[in-house]
């Protein structure tokens, strides 16, 4: 299929995405691997989408911009409409996606039978699945069967997970 669609901002959106759901699973494994209360996976998780949402969000706008200018220095023209709609999108898409990882932590908070010690696989799934499917979605916009790009998607945030699992049980035995 062939969609019009700004090519920055489904890069924004892609990579917003992915990074806010494997840093938000990397402080929810990180403290799981540290076997620290629920409570903190959820106010580290919530600070971590926001601010760090929010700094990729700055960032991608003074990317954007330090491009634009760079490339009026070379060539006279300049085009500065709508370089915050990259870094807005960016920070949506990095806070919807990553407050995947937090699902299951937030239903337990709200009421919902979700044992505690079952929290922490569920949150496993909810963020293979965020992956796969964010991986997935890119793909209406190139020319690459959904299944590889989910699976590529997945295969790079389980590595990161797994690299913030085993980081956390490491320092924590530091440190006790």
């Amino acid at each position: 299929m062939n969609y019009r669609f700004n090519p920055r901002l489904l890069k924004a959106a892609v990579y917003g995405a992915n990074d806010g759901i494997v840093t938000t699973f990397a402080v929810v494994a990180g403290v799981s691997g540290a076997h620290l209360a629920a409570s903190i996976i959820v106010i580290l998780g919530i600070a971590n989408m926001i601010a760090d949402g929010m700094a990729m969000g700055f960032g991608d706008y003074l990317g954007e911009r330090s491009e634009q200018n760079m490339r009026q220095k070379h060539t006279g023209h300049s085009e500065s409409k709508g370089l915050w709609k990259s870094g807005l999108v960016t920070f949506i898409a990095f806070v919807i996606a990553g407050s995947m990882p937090l699902l299951p932590y937030f239903a337990r908070a709200l009421g919902a039978p979700i044992p505690e010690d079952a929290q922490f696989n569920l949150s496993i799934f909810s963020t293979a699945g965020a992956l796969f499917l964010v991986g997935s979605l890119r793909t209406r916009f190139e020319e690459r069967h959904w299944i590889y790009g989910g699976l590529e998607m997945l295969g790079v945030g389980a590595i990161a997970a797994v690299a913030a699992y085993v980081l956390g049980g490491w320092v924590e035995t530091m440190i006790r």
